[in-house]
């Protein structure tokens, strides 16, 4: 079953699971705003949860944007969250300022909130991580409209390194069009964090990696993120953008973004994978395009995926979608 509301758009999501039930935190905005393209200032964090991944309970929004002036003072976009070790569980989203209402220049940066429960959540009144500009691109370096260090996805290293973070970022350097990376960050306790290098490199064809998400699939450590057409670049750029998906061989990367292959076309977007209690692995996406050519904003029914490990690819069980 769909998961929609009668008057907000639904987009980006991502998803906790504490055992009983998945708990998914959304991206939602007003349809009274009438221009779909005006809900990324006017995003906010929503709530549901879900025995089964098909059927929802919304329960209504849990996150939303600080004062004028704070680095989430537009609005509070993509995240994850994870569990401490303490018990305690983390969300870290991304801030959103957008300089002025005639501007697309938007700087993002990395913020923090706690829960006991998943269901009351207390945020950190600072970011806790920005850009760096020693490896990263910051507003102003190139004609980008904005400062991209966006979709903190954490992760517990499986050899006991700590915690990483991906981000969607863009490097400081290479082809304007092509600086599409995986942004990196590190913490030993998930409250203190250093920016590392992107873990992947320019020219992989993409402008932009948008929520990115490693996820182990049987033997399989597979990055999944999303690009649409218009952001490709390169050789990339003749071709159809959605979500896309590589194998890579070490949780602390590199990553071989420019072996990324497409795993649905872009009527869906912003892709998790994630096991279901019967243990079949499936993908969630929101559908990014309705019927007449406009903005859809619904989360989509769960579809199957397989490993093949033979080519090394993740592939839909029912390939609609791709091209």
């Amino acid at each position: 079953m769909t998961f929609a509301l009668d008057d907000h758009w639904v987009w980006d999501f991502w998803l906790a699971d504490d055992g009983d039930l998945f708990h998914m935190y959304y991206l939602r905005a007003p349809k009274a705003l009438a221009d779909p393209q005006l809900r990324h200032r006017n995003a906010t964090i929503g709530h549901a949860t879900s025995a089964d991944l098909s059927e929802w309970t919304d329960l209504g929004e849990v996150l939303t944007p600080g004062a004028p002036g704070d680095f989430d003072g537009t609005a509070t976009w993509t995240g994850s969250v994870v569990q401490a070790p303490d018990g305690t569980w983390r969300m870290f989203y991304t801030g959103s300022r957008f300089l002025d209402a005639a501007s697309h220049a938007n700087i993002e940066t990395i913020g923090t909130a706690t829960s006991a429960d998943l269901h009351s959540w207390t945020k950190q009144a600072a970011p806790i991580i920005r850009a760096d500009a020693r490896w990263y691109e910051t507003l102003g370096d190139s004609a980008w409209p904005e400062e991209a260090w966006r979709d903190p996805w954490v992760y517990a290293d499986p050899d006991g390194r700590g915690w990483h973070m991906l981000v969607t970022a863009r490097a400081a350097s290479g082809d304007e069009r092509d600086r599409g990376v995986i942004g990196h960050a590190v913490s030993t306790d998930l409250q203190t964090w250093e920016v590392l290098p992107p873990l992947s490199s320019t020219g992989a064809g993409f402008s932009h990696l948008e929520v990115p998400q490693l996820v182990q699939i049987g033997e399989a450590l597979v990055l999944v993120f999303s690009c649409d057409s218009p952001a490709l670049a390169g050789d990339r750029s003749s071709t159809t953008g959605g979500i896309w998906a590589t194998e890579v061989g070490d949780a602390a990367g590199p990553f071989a973004t420019e072996h990324a292959v497409l795993l649905a076309s872009e009527e869906l977007y912003s892709g998790k994978i994630i096991r279901r209690r019967d243990g079949e692995w499936v993908l969630l996406a929101f559908s990014n395009t309705s019927d007449d050519g406009g903005f859809s904003g619904q989360l989509g029914d769960p579809m199957p995926v397989l490993w093949d490990s033979q080519r090394g690819l993740l592939a839909l069980a029912d390939p609609k979608g791709v091209q």
